[in-house]
C-alpha cells in the first residue's frame, strides 16, 4: 500500500493512501490490495495529528473520479485542522501505471508512504478475500490450486500473481519520484510487531511522537494485534487476520521461486531487503 503524503499517505501493491496538509498534499500513501492498508490506517489515525478517510477514494485510478477534479477528491477528504494530515488510502493506486504521473503533477514534492507484505502471502490473502466474498454471496469459486496452477506451471494470467511483483511498479514510481520520498512499511512486521514500523511512519512523516507500546495488546483470540486509545480498546474487521486455504507444498515452493528474482530485483530497487521467503 502506498500513501499520501505514495498514498496511502499508502496506499497499496495492496495499495496508496494520500496525506495532505492545510488542503495542500505534501505526504502521501500509496498501498496494495491486501498488504496491510486498513490495519496501518487504523494505526495512524492513534495520532492526534492524522485525520483518515474512512473510504477508498479511487481518485487518481478511475476516469470517472479524476475527471471531476480536484476540488471533487479535496471534498471526500475528513474535515481537518490545521496542524493535521489528511490520510486516505486506496489499494489500486500502486499498481496503476496512470497514478505516479498524476500524483507527481499535483505536487512533486509529495511525501509517499508504502506497505508491502510477504509476496506470496499477499498472493494467499487476495484469493482468500475473494473467496469468502463468493462464499457469503453463494457464488462458485475456484479451488486455490486451479487459479494458481495452469499445466504444471504457475498461473501467470492470475492478476494476484502481478499485483505481487512489485519492483516492476516500483519502476513507475521511482521514475518519477526519488527513493527518499517514498518509505517503504514492511507489513509483514507490522502484523508481528506494530510499534517499531509505526515509530518508523512518524519519523518518515515528521510527526511529534505520540504512538506509544501500550497502544497496542495482542489479542490471543483473534491472533493479532489490536490497538488501545485513551482507555478504549479496538480491533480489526473480524475479515482481517482470516486463516488462508491449505495450499500444497510443492505449489508453495512453485511461488516461492517464481517470485525469487523479483524480489531480489525489488530489494536493489529500494536498497534494502526483507524477510521473504
Amino acid at each position: 500500500m502506498f500513501y499520501c503524503n505514495f498514498t496511502v499517505a499508502f496506499w497499496q501493491p495492496q495499495l496508496l493512501e494520500f496525506y495532505h496538509k492545510n488542503f495542500f498534499f505534501s505526504q502521501c500513501a500509496i498501498q496494495l490490495k491486501k498488504g496491510g492498508t486498513r490495519a496501518l490506517i487504523e494505526m495512524l489515525s492513534l495520532h492526534s495529528a492524522v485525520a483518515a478517510a474512512q473510504n477508498e477514494v479511487h481518485f487518481f485510478d478511475w476516469e470517472s473520479h479524476f475527471q471531476k477534479g480536484l476540488p471533487w477528491y479535496l471534498s471526500q477528504m475528513p474535515y481537518a485542522f490545521p496542524n493535521q494530515l489528511t490520510v486516505e488510502k486506496t489499494p489500486a493506486y500502486f499498481t496503476s501505471s496512470k497514478v505516479p504521473k498524476r500524483i507527481h503533477q499535483m505536487n512533486p514534492d509529495i511525501k509517499l508512504l508504502l506497505i508491502l507484505r510477504d509476496p506470496t502471502e499477499r498472493v494467499l490473502s487476495d484469493y482468500t478475500q475473494v473467496f469468502y466474498n463468493r462464499l457469503q454471496k453463494h457464488k462458485r469459486y475456484q479451488p486455490i490450486e486451479s487459479v494458481l496452477v495452469k499445466d504444471g506451471e504457475i498461473n501467470l494470467g492470475y492478476k494476484a500473481l502481478n499485483r505481487s511483483l512489485y519492483y516492476v511498479h516500483m519502476q513507475n514510481w521511482l521514475h518519477y519520484f526519488p527513493p527518499e520520498s517514498i518509505h517503504v512499511v514492511d507489513g509483514d512486521e507490522l502484523i508481528r510487531d506494530p510499534f517499531p514500523e509505526m515509530k518508523k511512519v512518524e519519523r518518515f512523516l515528521k510527526l511529534e511522537p505520540q504512538i506509544n507500546a501500550s497502544n497496542f495488546y495482542f489479542n490471543k483470540t483473534k491472533g493479532f494485534y489490536c490497538l488501545r486509545d485513551h482507555g478504549r480498546e479496538r480491533c480489526l474487521h473480524d475479515s482481517k487476520g482470516r486463516a488462508h486455504p491449505h495450499v500444497a507444498p510443492a505449489i508453495l515452493q512453485k511461488l516461492y521461486q517464481f517470485f525469487h528474482e523479483p524480489n531480489k530485483k525489488f530489494f536493489e530497487l529500494v536498497g534494502r531487503t526483507f524477510n521473504w521467503n
